[in-house]
């Protein structure tokens, strides 16, 4: 079955809610960058709350979300839209740890705890929508959790997880979010803070096969939930050779006059995909003309 996330609403309207299957995104996303388990994890998770948090966003409004907490593993940075499409890297991809004392992939060791949390809103305006927070916990749910408490003032949960395969490949990856609204009664917060409390693992009720939906019932009950929203999700990068071609036209003449006189071509790789494009001497040349003809 294909990964899609679900949006809902809670409680007539108390609470608002989401959830998603991530598990063919974040494997595509370890195919491409042969990520090791802990590193499947941390870079998975971070997919997976910024899939959510893209389908808060609307028409062509994109989220960046960079994780820099200082541990092994890097920055990791992840872009996502709001029509459920999301790209990811982590700057050390071969990164790996024995299991925690809970028996878990140790992302708390490889993300480290000393740096912050970044999420940069693009909505089509000039000036970008940017809020940061310390991290808090390097697991990233309980990070997430803080960031919209503290920078959006919105009491949130974030659940999400990922299950690794030993031969790399991803067995399941999931998560939700679920936001407690202005006015929301006592009562309905408690209930709701209580099942996220005792509840399953979100990544073990996706290996169990609960769908989206089937989550937020869970944590919600089913007779509380109103199903608003069912959008498609997957990796998706929007790098292209031209994009590439119009950033070396930007680096001026004489620096791509270098590439030819010293390798007769130049690569380009992309950092979110790995995909690599390849520009000819004679491409070059012809880019070396556009770069002097437009400063005349």
């Amino acid at each position: 079955m294909k990964d899609y996330l679900v949006k809902a609403l809670a409680f007539d309207g108390q609470v608002r809610a989401y959830a998603s299957d991530t598990t063919q995104t974040v494997n595509e996303a370890q195919r491409k960058h042969y990520t090791w388990p802990t590193a499947s994890a941390a870079l998975g998770r971070t997919m997976t709350a910024g899939v959510m948090m893209g389908a808060m966003m609307k028409g062509e409004e994109k989220i960046t979300i960079k994780l820099e907490g200082g541990g092994p593993v890097g920055v990791i940075l992840v872009d996502a839209n709001s029509k459920g499409e999301v790209r990811g890297y982590v700057t050390n991809p071969q990164t790996h740890f024995d299991l925690n004392e809970q028996g878990k992939l140790d992302v708390r060791r490889a993300v480290g705890t000393e740096g912050m949390l970044t999420v940069v809103k693009d909505v089509g305006l000039r000036e970008h929508f940017s809020g940061q927070t310390p991290i808090v916990s390097g697991e990233i749910g309980d990070d997430f959790t803080y960031y919209f408490a503290a920078s959006e003032q919105l009491p949130s949960s974030v659940g999400v997880g990922v299950l690794v395969n030993p031969d790399n490949s991803i067995l399941a990856a999931g998560g939700f979010i679920i936001q407690i609204m202005p006015g929301a009664e006592e009562e309905v917060i408690s209930l709701i803070e209580e099942k996220i409390t005792n509840m399953t693992p979100i990544s073990k009720l996706i290996e169990k096969g609960m769908t989206p939906e089937e989550i937020l019932f869970y944590i919600l009950g089913k007779e509380n939930v109103k199903i608003l929203e069912t959008m498609p999700v997957s990796f998706e990068c929007t790098c292209s050779k031209e994009r590439f071609g119009d950033a070396l036209i930007g680096l001026g003449k004489e620096e791509i006059q270098a590439m030819i006189d010293e390798d007769g071509q130049a690569e380009a790789q992309c950092h979110f995909c790995n995909e690599k494009y390849v520009f000819t001497k004679d491409e070059l040349e012809q880019m070396k003309e556009e770069a002097n003809s437009s400063l005349n």
